[in-house]
């Protein structure tokens, strides 16, 4: 008679779940650091697209062995419209850190938990409590201590802020798309983004296109790695450890988003983005933690728990 593999603790699980996602955060920091030194020199479309298509060839390695069942979607409509979200929201971001320190932009893209909080009552029919929409609140309000829609547009941020502002709404929807697709393998959404991607871009790449250095070609193939190295850590994640446990560390973006910003590019974040950063935080930990006493709630009683 075998015997079976001694389980490993919850709390080890969790650990591990945590590890996970700030090693996520550092992969996508260090993708948005990457793209936004690129486009100092090449054009938006090319190094969006190098961004998909590299890690178009890294999901299509790792996922070599089980290609055709992972090619197949239980739900191929919303596949493609967290796709195309997601093509909208990095090529709204990529506009936007043109202009826009990176701190500053990581800061503006913590909005999308809470918008997608507000989405979920009007296309879920999800109910949010006076609670969570005091903390909705909140989280604007930092939003616009950051924006600082006080300030002419055409100051030190500029419209740069505009672009990530609408890059946070698209990324909200994606989010929410997201949810329609959890019956798919995780590389299955994987491989969906990053090939839609890399088709939609391929045919915008003509018409702007700069051929690159060896080193820049590096570092655009970079880009993917980057991309499709934070997907997997994700996967493995949410894997190891429940959503609610590890999501509040995405927030650790913003350290490694203030270190690239300080040593890349010479930017720190002011007093005005440190004050709004922390009320968006706040906002959203705390919308993390009333939906986790909500889905506890919900989740019937184990054969322990019940009297």
């Amino acid at each position: 008679m075998s015997v079976a593999a001694p389980a490993i603790p919850q709390a080890e699980n969790r650990t591990r779940g945590i590890l996970w996602m700030l090693a996520t955060m550092f992969c996508f920091i260090s993708l948005d650091a990457l793209m936004k030194l690129l486009l100092e020199t090449y054009p938006l479309v090319q190094v969006t697209w190098a961004r998909f298509f590299f890690a178009t060839v890294i999901a299509i390695m790792v996922a070599a062995p089980r290609l055709p069942e992972i090619a197949v979607s239980r739900a191929p409509r919303f596949q493609l419209l967290r796709s195309v979200l997601l093509m909208v929201t990095t090529g709204l971001f990529n506009a936007g850190i043109r202009t826009t320190p990176l701190a500053t932009a990581t800061t503006i893209m913590f909005m999308s938990p809470i918008l997608v909080t507000v989405l979920s009552t009007l296309i879920l029919r999800e109910h949010v409590g006076p609670r969570r929409w005091a903390s909705i609140a909140v989280g604007f309000l930092g939003a616009m201590i950051v924006v600082r829609p006080w300030e002419s547009l055409e100051g030190t941020i500029g419209f740069g802020v505009l672009f990530l502002l609408i890059a946070a709404f698209s990324n909200a929807n994606y989010q929410i798309a997201t949810r329609h697709v959890r019956l798919d393998d995780p590389m299955t959404s994987l491989l969906y983004t990053a090939v839609a991607g890399a088709v939609v871009t391929s045919l915008m790449l003509p018409w702007s296109w700069k051929w690159p250095t060896g080193f820049d070609w590096l570092l655009l193939a970079s880009t993917g790695l980057a991309g499709g190295l934070g997907h997997l850590c994700l996967i493995r994640a949410l894997q190891a450890a429940p959503a609610s446990v590890v999501a509040p560390f995405s927030y650790s973006s913003l350290v490694w988003a203030t270190l690239f910003g300080f040593v890349i590019f010479g930017d720190l974040p002011d007093m005005w983005t440190w004050a709004g950063a922390v009320l968006i935080i706040a906002s959203g930990l705390y919308i993390f933690h009333r939906e986790r006493q909500l889905a506890a709630r919900r989740r019937p009683p184990t054969q322990e728990e019940t009297p």
